[in-house]
């Protein structure tokens, strides 16, 4: 039988440059570059992205970068310098998006603003991913993602109700923000497909995760109404809660759909609270979280994890275990899925990283290598603009690389 042709991944020929740093705009390429698109990661000569650093490292490498650096070749260019500013308008005459993360008014600081970009290349995508976007009394103040889970009204819904705001234990907004990021530029693509001409992405990262956090600017507009914080209960329905095996571990339960409230009542011996009129909603279960909670707190309490698992799967009522990240690397369904994959890599070997985020059947995308040293690749980058020997020699004197 004749093999199949290989795929073309679906980004394939596409040109990004990441001139971002730490996590929003550089994860946005990462995506893209997962399905294909040629991805060249643009840093500071003397100022690597930040996040080489950040977390636990191995043999001086830090390992936050293998991920967010995958599929990446890698770049020196000191922007601010005429040099940098040369090679880099060189590459924008090639190139289909560039995803920068500077202060608004830096990049025309240096020259090297929308103006001049689209100058030397009207198709060019211009993605601009700041805390605050790039107009408004905020605009100009530095942030991260941190102000935008404080700012959008997450951290104040987030902790138990006699808490404080609570702030996740990592970069949700930014992550919010690239997936977000990666979905405009494709939909920027999409336009130029149709105009010929390229265009700015205006990207805040306060503002993808305002939209996740559901309808609450409406409740407010047409209620009043302002979701406090509950743990881990829900305003919209009961019983959701985690709670504690008997053997010490703990289970998530939710119970979204009305079916499935009923069939948890059943399973855990209550099933005379389904002919309460307040069963019927889940607005009004949440009113008798404590009832219900008891309930199935009291019955979970006496199963081992493994029993109460089987038990919630037999009666197709929704539950999973509390993972840590060894029950992740352990979990059979991700494993099934490959979630968390392997990856060669020179530096340290096999190592094992979340994989490419979607399954797509006919032009799959893949990690190709993961993060690489700081400026890997700056002699064959710019032997491939036509710098030969001497000039790339001449650049570093003057420190432009």
């Amino acid at each position: 039988m004749t093999p199949p042709p290989p795929r073309t991944p679906p980004l394939s020929g596409l040109r990004v440059l990441d001139l971002a740093t730490l996590f929003a705009g550089p994860l946005a390429a990462t995506m893209l570059g997962d399905f294909g698109a040629e991805v060249i990661k643009v840093e500071h000569p003397r100022k690597p992205d930040p996040s080489r650093g950040h977390g636990p490292a191995k043999d001086g490498v830090g390992l936050w970068w293998k991920l967010l650096g995958r599929n990446k070749r890698n770049l020196t260019l000191d922007l601010s310098s005429p040099g940098g500013r040369e090679v880099l308008l060189r590459l924008v005459a090639g190139t289909d998006v560039v995803i920068e993360n500077f202060r608004p008014g830096t990049l025309e600081r240096w020259g090297l603003g929308w103006e001049e970009l689209r100058a030397v290349n009207p198709r060019l995508v211009l993605t601009r991913v700041t805390a605050f976007g790039q107009f408004g009394p905020y605009a100009h103040r530095p942030g991260f993602g941190t102000l935008a889970e404080a700012m959008s009204g997450f951290a104040a819904i987030t902790g138990e109700p006699d808490g404080p705001p609570t702030l996740p234990p990592f970069g949700l907004a930014d992550s919010i923000a690239a997936l977000a990021t990666a979905y405009a530029v494709m939909t920027a693509l999409a336009g130029r497909d149709r105009t010929g001409q390229g265009q700015v992405v205006d990207m805040a990262i306060i503002e993808p995760i305002l939209t996740v956090l559901g309808p609450q600017p409406t409740w407010y507009d047409q209620l009043g109404y302002v979701q406090p914080r509950t743990g881990n209960r829900s305003r919209n329905n009961a019983p959701r809660n985690t709670y504690r095996t008997r053997d010490g571990h703990w289970v998530a339960v939710s119970t979204s759909a009305q079916s499935v409230a009923e069939r948890v009542m059943r399973l855990v011996g209550r099933p005379e609270l389904i002919e309460e009129p307040w069963f019927a909603a889940g607005s009004t279960r949440a009113e008798h979280a404590e009832e219900l909670d008891r309930a199935v707190g009291d019955w979970i309490a006496r199963h081992s994890r493994e029993d109460a698992l089987a038990a919630f799967e037999k009666a197709e009522a929704a539950i999973a275990p509390i993972h840590d990240v060894r029950d992740v690397m352990e979990d059979p369904q991700y494993r099934a899925l490959d979630s968390v994959t392997k990856v060669d890599d020179p530096e340290l070997g096999p190592l094992r990283m979340q994989n490419v985020l979607f399954r797509l059947s006919g032009t799959p995308g893949s990690i190709r290598w993961a993060g690489r040293p700081h400026g890997a690749d700056t002699e064959e980058i710019l032997a491939g603009l036509g710098y030969d020997g001497d000039r790339v020699a001449a650049l570093r004197e003057q420190g432009a690389l």
